[in-house]
């Protein structure tokens, strides 16, 4: 068997996937990085995401206000110029803004969300809980939101604060987006996008999406994954009707007889791979990285479809990124023990793949299900996926340069993102979207975001925000001035902000009205 994989090795070899080396990062970034004192700038950075932590912001029911006063807070530090847009009465989104003086290319917006999904206390350590901002003998800064995604905002932050204190040369403005809801149904950046697309113009969006993952595919390798793409999201109901009955005398074909029939039909659905470029290209990066029989494998398009087809299939995470995906998330019906109810209800959450359109797959469960009696298929919501361009891309190949800079076991990559962010609204804006938390964490981390025990090491914390400021500085600033003399150090972090209390005025003399209450077009004068 092995001389079969061995000549199937050697006739593909003209086949393999070679990628251009990404470009070095230039000595003027560097020198714009070490103008910054990381040892101070890095503790701030620490400390800005502890307090940050400690304000709830769980969503439902979502409170973003106070969050969104917390940043307001910190850019007033740094005399950033700031503006509130209003969803609903206690849910705020905020945009910072650093203006160019004379911009010569789009801006580029650091996006984040404010909000968090709930957590329960009962189930973290008593001493580190969900709103702690704990850091522990380990290292490790415990908090809901720690990875999903007060930790890149808070880098986000921090990179803005450095940005002002070092009279960076702008080539382009610099926007700080944090916005609300983005965990139930997306609407501060919904608004922002639909309303205030022109006040933002965003040619580049920083966002979410993937991580450094230690041990991803191969052990002793660290995969950075960057998410070029999104898939779309379907969330639908497959209902079943039927007559009611008494608990004590079982009846055939109920409404749960029927419920049941219609699950496992879709449930033996097969998911096809979808074996797209932004995903071969992140494996053949893997392979020249790995090195030896398995990397050449992954080399090749075609062996990687037939010889690694059922490991890479076998992995949840590249499974998901490779198929459309049917996922039973909910069950409705049940009206008491004694009761044999007339309605059943299964709900999916299903994320297409691209080019997959959210009709096809509804005809293909209507298909699935058909013949079965008063099943019904309804659409809860739906919006199809997008990908931004990555080859040969500037702000791409600046993050993955930074990504994998002083890392000999690091590897860099496109990615398709299995879950959906606030990014694909600003997609199909026609801005080029990249998803990117600058952490190193392992597998084990990566498990609890949006699960028990959440939290980030400290020193990722420190390094993430160095390894995002010199992204922002690759893409954003004339890095052929030279940076000032004199580092740019941490400060202290201001307060947070309670809701009966009044942010510091900031300056007037440019950018945006302070608050949207001030500005007559905002939202909440609708």
């Amino acid at each position: 068997m092995r001389l079969v994989f061995a000549a199937a090795f050697m006739l593909c070899g003209a086949c393999a996937t070679r990628q251009a080396p990404l470009p070095p990062i230039p000595a003027e970034v560097r020198a714009w990085q070490d103008a910054v004192d990381w040892d101070e700038a890095g503790d701030e950075a620490v400390d800005l995401l502890a307090e940050y932590l400690k304000i709830d912001t769980s969503n439902p029911p979502g409170g973003e206000f106070e969050g969104a006063m917390y940043l307001a807070a910190q850019l007033d530090r740094d005399d950033i110029p700031w503006k509130t847009y209003e969803i609903a009465p206690g849910r705020t989104s905020i945009v910072g803004r650093l203006a160019a003086k004379d911009p010569t290319a789009p801006p580029l917006c650091l996006v984040s969300h404010i909000d968090v999904v709930p957590a329960d206390a009962a189930e973290w350590p008593e001493e580190s809980g969900p709103f702690s901002g704990v850091i522990d003998e380990e290292g490790m800064l415990w908090g809901r939101g720690a990875l999903d995604m007060k930790g890149l905002g808070t880098a986000e932050l921090q990179v803005m604060a450095l940005l002002k204190r070092l009279d960076a040369p702008l080539r382009r403005d610099v926007l700080l987006v944090a916005v609300a809801d983005e965990e139930v149904n997306n609407l501060g950046m919904i608004q922002l996008v639909e309303d205030h697309w022109d006040d933002l113009n965003c040619a580049y969006v920083i966002n979410e999406g993937a991580y450094g993952v230690v041990d991803a595919l191969f052990e002793g390798q660290t995969v950075h994954a960057i998410s070029v793409g999104e898939k779309g999201a379907l969330w639908l109901e497959v209902i079943a009707r039927g007559e009611p009955g008494h608990g004590s005398t079982p009846l055939p074909d109920t409404a749960i007889d029927r419920l049941r029939q219609a699950m496992a039909r879709i449930d033996e659905r097969t998911a096809k791979p979808d074996w797209h470029p932004m995903m071969m290209e992140l494996l053949a990066n893997v392979g020249n990285h790995r090195g030896g029989f398995s990397g050449g494998v992954l080399r090749r398009p075609a062996m990687v479809k037939s010889l690694a087809r059922g490991k890479i299939l076998a992995n949840p995470l590249t499974r998901a990124s490779l198929t459309t995906t049917f996922n039973l998330t909910g069950l409705q019906g049940a009206e008491g023990f004694n009761v044999v109810p007339h309605r059943a209800v299964a709900r999916y959450d299903i994320r297409l793949q691209p080019e997959v359109t959210a009709e096809e797959v509804v005809a293909e469960i209507e298909e699935l299900v058909a013949g079965i009696p008063t099943i019904e298929v309804k659409v809860a919501r739906t919006f199809g996926g997008a990908v931004s361009e990555w080859r040969g891309d500037p702000v791409y190949e600046a993050i993955a340069s930074h990504a994998i800079d002083g890392r000999p076991d690091a590897v860099a990559g496109p990615f398709l993102s299995i879950g959906f962010t606030d990014s694909i609204f600003a997609r199909h804006k026609g801005a080029r979207a990249y998803g990117y938390a600058p952490f190193v964490i392992d597998r084990e981390l990566l498990e609890t975001m949006h699960g028990h025990r959440e939290r980030i090491p400290v020193d990722q914390v420190r390094e993430g925000a160095r390894r995002l400021f010199g992204i922002v500085v690759q893409t954003a600033v004339d890095v052929a001035q030279a940076p000032p003399s004199a580092p740019a150090k941490g400060r202290a972090v201001a307060p947070v902000l309670m809701p009966h209390e009044e942010p510091a005025a900031a300056p007037s003399d440019e950018g945006p009205p302070q608050d949207a209450s001030d500005d007559p077009a905002s939202p909440s004068q609708d």
